[in-house]
């Protein structure tokens, strides 16, 4: 990913907002703001770069109704629905807000974990599209796609799970 978004939504502020920032208490104030505007953004990038490969597999299960591979295109609907089901869940996850009166309060060691728990599902992305280059070779073969889909339905499997342990990185 280019740069660290944290940085660059920092960097992007003009004068007023840094006159603001010298304010007492203002300032880390603003700062966990600036984390929490970072880390929606970055899960932003990260839901877009899932829907890309959620339209790949779109297009792979087109392909598959042409081949009247019937199984093979039930097994990656069922991917295809765990796939928008984590895309949804990332844009619309919890991004660190605590009130006064929480019991769990959100500090900047937790935003930073926070957000670098969000960089990490990246990987996620590289996982899903290798899967899917493996059964797009797998189909140009020939060869129906039947059980070897199964292996997408795991990963995105498996990034769910990840996803949904996102909330311990808040409770610490």
């Amino acid at each position: 990913m280019t740069g660290d978004l944290t940085e660059k939504v920092m960097g992007s502020q003009g004068k007023i907002e840094s006159l603001l920032n010298k304010v007492p208490g203002y300032g880390g104030y603003r700062q966990k703001e600036l984390r929490r505007d970072a880390d929606k953004l970055l899960r932003m990038q990260v839901a877009g770069r899932f829907r890309e490969q959620l339209q790949r597999l779109g297009d792979l299960q087109f392909a598959l109704t042409e081949q009247g591979d019937l199984k093979g295109m039930m097994v990656l609907e069922r991917a295809a629905l765990k796939l928008q089901m984590l895309i949804d869940r990332l844009r619309t996850a919890s991004y660190g807000y605590s009130g006064l009166f929480d019991a769990v309060k959100v500090d900047d060691e937790a935003l930073e974990a926070l957000y670098d728990f969000d960089l990490a599902m990246l990987d996620g992305v590289d996982r899903v599209a290798q899967e899917l280059d493996r059964l797009s070779a797998w189909m140009d073969s020939g060869e129906a796609v039947g059980s070897e889909g199964n292996a997408i339905v795991r990963i995105v499997d498996e990034l769910n799970t990840t996803f949904g342990h996102r909330q311990d990185v808040l409770l610490g």
